[in-house]
């Protein structure tokens, strides 16, 4: 698939919400320049393509209000290029941004009233055991929340790390065996080009034709196997990254939740407010991160629902095309039609030696290489796969399928010496041991090609793309939007729980230390004699 540059920038496609595809961001460039031309100089004896009517992939499920555009309904679909669609997609994660501002804002403004409280001289500490106790048992319950949010976030970004992987992988996989089935059909047009049986070889116009898509098509292969090979590298370093993050901000809210509670129980209060503080910004950043993080759930699923819509409609132009575009009509019926030509030249080729030198009884006083002692039943020819219209032909009675014919005209190969520098049979036989392999070269290059045949086909026809897409979305999808959908809902419980923890930390602080003078102020009037109260 020439021309799939953001392919493997695909994982874009899954995991926009990181990279954004910077896969995508490859839609120029030298190599976008030499893929056109190659497009353009295979289409150029082709009729003109019809153009492609547009298609709207996902166009209910993005039909979101969009802050950009005066609050209207964006109606653009999935399309990752369209900035309305982040404006509109990220819209529904609008909230929980505003609540980390709110939280940042009013909660330091509420620390802000404390310390200003406590610089304060305080004449009375009221205290209420209702207070006391239900403060402790609400700081249990959000530290068990904040636990159990941990244990989700970190569970859904394993889990989405190795789905997320497991696509790229397929994905990359998939690329290669682009890469491979490209470059080794640029090889045996190439390897085409040289058999040379009896001195001769295909026609010289031929050669040129395929000189022509040879050298192009091998281009196109690198340029996709480079593309591959630094997207995939840039894909995986940033899921390395997230998945970093997301272990470490866990880590750091689980530990910031068991020291807040464990400081609060022991009434450490100065190490309790610093912790309040610590918590405060830590609330915040999370409250962020799961506002990212559900916007990345609504495009991993936005992308898995537009993949499912483009499997029905592969040909209409539509925004997946700059990711994982199928090769137009032109461009495949071209490999195609010259993979079919060259495969039927060379089965000619084979047997107008087989016919005219092979099977004829040449005089001896014609010599090498017509005359080469050649007796014996007659070579059976080679069947050729196709019409000269280059339809789908049925072989005749007696023709030798491309497949059984090394195994068949072993039996038709002579002894030989070499006399003169050329082979002469000493046996019975059509062909000497020399000309044999010449033959069976032409015939593992004609058979590699017509090899090819369902590989252009799928190629022609979007199977290829459809098949990719069908696979995503059928056996990756649900994880990704399962476990996305994990990520941000851990971070969201992380972000409350220990934000409802910093909130009864300062009111249970402040209750057990009214509670301790409350005591300690009992315990004294206990001691003072009565005289001294009188």
């Amino acid at each position: 698939m020439w021309g799939l540059r953001p392919t493997y920038s695909f994982p874009l496609i899954i995991f926009l919400c990181f990279f954004s595809f910077s896969l995508a961001s490859s839609n120029g460039g030298s190599g976008d320049d030499e893929l056109s031309s190659l497009r353009r100089s295979l289409a150029e004896n082709s009729s003109a393509p019809v153009e492609k009517a547009s298609f709207i992939l996902a166009a209910d499920r993005t039909y979101r209000k969009d802050p950009a555009n005066d609050y209207k309904y964006y109606t653009g679909g999935w399309n990752i290029s369209n900035e309305h669609y982040w404006t509109s997609v990220a819209f529904n994660s609008v909230p929980l941004f505003i609540v980390a501002l709110l939280w940042f804002v009013l909660f330091g403004f509420v620390l802000l009233l404390i310390c200003c409280c406590c610089c304060c001289r305080r004449r009375t500490y009221s205290y209420s055991r209702v207070a006391y106790a239900l403060s402790l048992i609400l700081l249990i319950i959000f530290t068990i929340a904040a636990i159990i949010g941990c244990a989700v976030l970190y569970t859904g970004q394993g889990k989405f790390d190795k789905s997320t992987s497991s696509t790229l992988d397929y994905v990359v996989g998939q690329a290669n065996l682009t890469v491979e089935n490209l470059s080794n059909f640029s090889s045996n047009l190439a390897a085409a080009k040289k058999v040379e049986i009896e001195q001769i070889l295909l026609p010289a116009d031929a050669q040129a034709k395929i000189d022509m898509v040879q050298q192009k098509l091998k281009s196109a292969a690198d340029e996709l196997a480079s593309r591959t090979k630094d997207n995939s590298k840039s894909i995986r370093e940033v899921l390395q990254a997230v998945r970093l993050d997301l272990i470490i901000l866990a880590a750091v809210m689980l530990v910031l939740a068991f020291l807040g509670f464990f400081l609060s129980v022991l009434g450490l209060e100065c190490l309790v407010y610093v912790l309040v503080i610590i918590g405060w910004i830590l609330v915040a950043v999370t409250f962020i991160a799961s506002g990212v993080f559900l916007l990345s759930h609504n495009v991993v699923s936005d992308t898995c629902h537009a993949m499912d819509e483009w499997v029905l409609h592969p040909h209409a132009h539509t925004a997946l095309d700059d990711i994982l575009p199928c090769v137009d009509a032109a461009t495949a019926n071209e490999f195609l039609y010259r993979s079919k030509e060259v495969t039927s030249q060379l089965v000619n080729v084979v047997n107008q030696v087989v016919s005219n030198i092979s099977n004829n009884d040449i005089p001896p006083f014609f010599g090498p290489p017509l005359y080469y002692n050649q007796s014996g039943p007659l070579l059976p020819l080679l069947c050729n796969p196709f019409n000269a219209d280059l339809s789908n032909r049925t072989c005749a009675a007696g023709e030798l399928e491309l497949s059984n014919a090394p195994k068949v005209w072993q039996n038709y190969t002579c002894k030989s010496k070499n006399t003169d520098g050329s082979d002469i049979c000493v046996s019975t036989g059509r062909i000497t041991p020399g000309m044999y392999d010449q033959l069976l070269a032409a015939i593992i290059v004609s058979q590699g090609l017509n090899n090819y045949g369902p590989f252009l086909a799928d190629l022609q026809d979007c199977t290829f793309v459809r098949d990719t897409f069908t696979f995503i979305s059928k056996n990756q999808c649900p994880g990704l939007e399962m476990f996305s959908k994990w990520i941000y809902t851990g971070l969201l419980m992380v972000s409350a729980a220990v934000m409802l923890s910093l909130i009864f930390w300062i009111v249970y602080a402040r209750e057990r230390r009214h509670r301790k003078y409350g005591k300690q102020f009992l315990s004294q009037n206990d001691h003072v004699p009565f005289s001294s109260v009188a």
